[in-house]
């Protein structure tokens, strides 16, 4: 499996391909269509993962669907923030209203699509939308997860208790690498420092 990395205009998100016998899953929408398109080239986009709502990372996802003809895969509760002007947190109070591309995550569990098998999570606390996603070792964590931090709990929606329910959900899954919302990847090695330290904080 392939994995590689777009950073977006805004607020430096990241995008990232993953392929697998030359099939696609796009996650997160933060860069523009055209930038995407070129990058797939001929191979076929088979689904778009949302990690959670925030509009640096789900601004282009109508676009992807339809430039690719492809279904969106997030958290039931993204719903709720892609239509709210706060939640959202869009520089010029865009929202997205148009959900007939979506196909919502109800709990945790295994989906397949295409040739991907795909372990998605429910990790609130960041927002209440947030949804972790690992393939094949590798984990898709969004706003959850940084490189020595974790994501903001003080924004709308944010909840710490629910915080440091996710850090402890994801500290017992088995994954080789982190992939962030923004930034650079990490490996589970260090996330389970980076996590042990954020649990204490969160919790004194």
């Amino acid at each position: 499996m392939k994995i590689e990395k777009f950073v977006s205009n805004m607020l430096q998100s990241n995008v990232y391909l993953v392929e697998k016998e030359n099939k696609i899953l796009i996650v997160d929408c933060g860069c523009e269509t055209e930038v995407i398109k070129k990058a797939v080239g001929n191979r076929k986009v088979v689904g778009v993962l949302l990690t959670h709502g925030h509009y640096d990372h789900s601004k282009y996802c109508n676009e992807y669907a339809k430039a690719f003809d492809v279904s969106i895969y997030a958290n039931r509760k993204i719903a709720d923030t892609l239509k709210d002007k706060t939640a959202i947190y869009s520089q010029d109070g865009s929202i997205i209203e148009n959900l007939s591309h979506f196909k919502f995550i109800e709990h945790d569990g295994m989906i397949k699509i295409d040739c991907f098998e795909i372990e998605c999570f429910a990790c609130g606390g960041h927002c209440k939308c947030c949804e972790c996603f690992l393939i094949e070792g590798n984990l898709f964590a969004g706003d959850v997860l940084f490189e020595r931090c974790i994501g903001r709990t003080d924004l709308v929606d944010s909840n710490k208790k629910e915080m440091v329910d996710s850090l402890c959900k994801l500290e017992n899954l088995n994954f080789d690498r982190v992939f962030s919302g923004h930034g650079e990847g990490t490996t589970r090695d260090e996330q389970l420092k980076n996590i042990s330290v954020y649990k204490r904080f969160l919790t004194r």
